[in-house]
């Protein structure tokens, strides 16, 4: 009996070992093939914007930062880096795209944040969402359904270590201190476009930025009672979200109803949760996200190696956006020089012990000021759909109860059922047919549906 027990819990320790570090919803999603530059090759140099901020340069700055037409087909779009943090030289990389299709001083501004932690939002601006659809490690052209067609859309490689952001030796390892950094970040980003400053503003994310965008959005919604210039924000959305891990714990029920795994292992799932769930309770995160990373393995129980999609079982990766990044003729366009483009291992090492914390309090609090979207595709296994229905039914908001009793209605995209929506107060709640962990990316045209109606406070039903 003894021997059991020892050789389960040595099978348990080297599991935790193995897959402490495993990165969320990510499994090699966001990983980047470094390209060095080839000899000769003049990437050019960083573009640092906030000196000629702090030195009242506006006009300097903004056509400093303003990105060549080509290779991006004439689109108006402007890229550099902001200082986060002086004294560890933390600096954050955006590229910012205005509406194509619209007048861009109309029309709401949108925050894009990726997950991760570590990911690039560039992910998103060349495979989801933005002006450019990847075709491959060269070449890219215009994306028919692109977000930026008639809203402005702020890509931010968050937080500092992650993509072409860098710091000499500062990682966040808390959502204050991302909130903070991503803070400071827009703050000269409306200093840079002031014209901006009085538009509709929405923070935007998926996967691990379901802790992002409530960080961001609850330190707007703080700073502004005593800010000079506020930043109008209007609402959040979170795709497939990781916000109240304690909450969104159940995979076991899950894999086990879409005959993923065998009843034995449902309930020895159900026991390494509440494990998780224990510890959690006892503010040992750390020990927590350990454990918590054997879970999220599903190859140890499934087989599967991709779990964005429980109908792909080893779909291929897309590794071909960090090349066509890393170009020498691209980094000068983006004004990044020769510095890395990494998913850095200590952005997500800093945040462990965040991982398994709960920004739900967050989302309470912000839902009784904004309007909160909150959206997942039908096929992810990582972020589920009852998941996130099960921390949402947590939630205490003026409209919780509402929630619960709300009735479910048809979403309609061009005479199809693009999903289902339920809405309480300030909280719709989503459902996306055919889509996966990464909505726009599976279904680009429903996707842009929703952003647009959400923004607009236009009804999905």
């Amino acid at each position: 009996m003894w021997t059991v027990k020892l050789i389960l819990v040595f099978f348990i320790f080297n599991l935790c070992s193995k897959f402490a570090s495993s990165q969320f919803g990510s499994h090699n999603i966001y990983n980047i093939k470094y390209v060095p530059l080839r000899e000769g090759e003049d990437p050019g140099e960083p573009l640092i914007l906030t000196p000629y901020i702090e030195q009242g340069k506006i006009e300097e700055a903004k056509n400093l930062s303003a990105v060549p037409g080509e290779p991006f087909f004439g689109i108006k779009s402007y890229s550099g880096y902001f200082t986060v943090k002086k004294q560890h030289n933390s600096n954050t990389f955006f590229w910012f795209i205005p509406a194509t299709d619209v007048n861009y001083r109309e029309v709401p501004v949108i925050l894009w944040l990726q997950g991760g932690p570590g990911g690039s939002s560039m992910y998103g601006l060349l495979l989801e969402n933005g002006p450019f659809k990847l075709i491959n490690e060269t070449h890219i052209e215009l994306r028919e359904a692109a977000w930026t067609s008639n809203h402005s859309v702020l890509y931010i490689d968050n937080p500092v270590g992650t993509g072409y952001s860098f710091t000499n030796n500062r990682w966040c390892s808390n959502e204050v201190e991302i909130g903070e950094d991503l803070y400071c970040a827009l703050v000269q980003f409306f200093k840079l476009f002031p014209e901006l400053q009085n538009n509709d503003f929405f923070v935007t994310g998926e996967s691990y930025a379901g802790k992002y965008v409530p960080a961001i959005s609850y330190t707007i919604h703080k700073k502004n009672a005593e800010a000079d210039s506020k930043i109008n924000l209007k609402g959040l959305a979170i795709g497939n979200g990781l916000s109240d891990p304690a909450n969104q714990l159940n995979y076991a029920d899950y894999l086990f109803q879409n005959g993923l795994i065998d009843f034995n292992r449902k309930e020895a799932m159900k026991k390494l949760q509440n494990k998780v769930l224990g510890l959690i309770q006892e503010e040992k995160y750390k020990e927590a996200y350990t454990l918590y990373s054997i879970l999220l393995d599903f190859k140890i129980s499934t087989g599967f190696d991709y779990y964005f999609n429980y109908l792909e079982s080893n779909a291929t990766i897309n590794d071909q956006y960090p090349v066509f990044l890393q170009q020498a003729n691209i980094r000068r366009a983006l004004h990044v020089g020769n510095m890395s483009y990494v998913t850095d291992d200590e952005v997500q090492d800093s945040l462990q012990a965040d991982f398994v914390k709960s920004v739900a309090p967050w989302i309470s609090e912000l839902l009784s000021n904004y309007r909160v979207l909150t959206y997942n595709g039908q096929l992810d296994i990582i972020v589920a759909y009852p998941l996130t229905v099960n921390y949402l039914r947590h939630l205490n908001f003026s409209a919780a109860d509402e929630y619960k009793s709300a009735k479910r209605h048809e979403w309609i995209v061009n005479g199809e059922i693009a999903g289902y929506v339920k809405s309480a107060g300030n909280l719709t709640e989503v459902l996306v047919r055919n889509s996966g962990h990464m909505v726009p990316q599976d279904q680009p045209e429903w996707a842009l549906d929703l952003i647009s109606k959400f923004v607009k406070n236009v009804s999905l039903y």
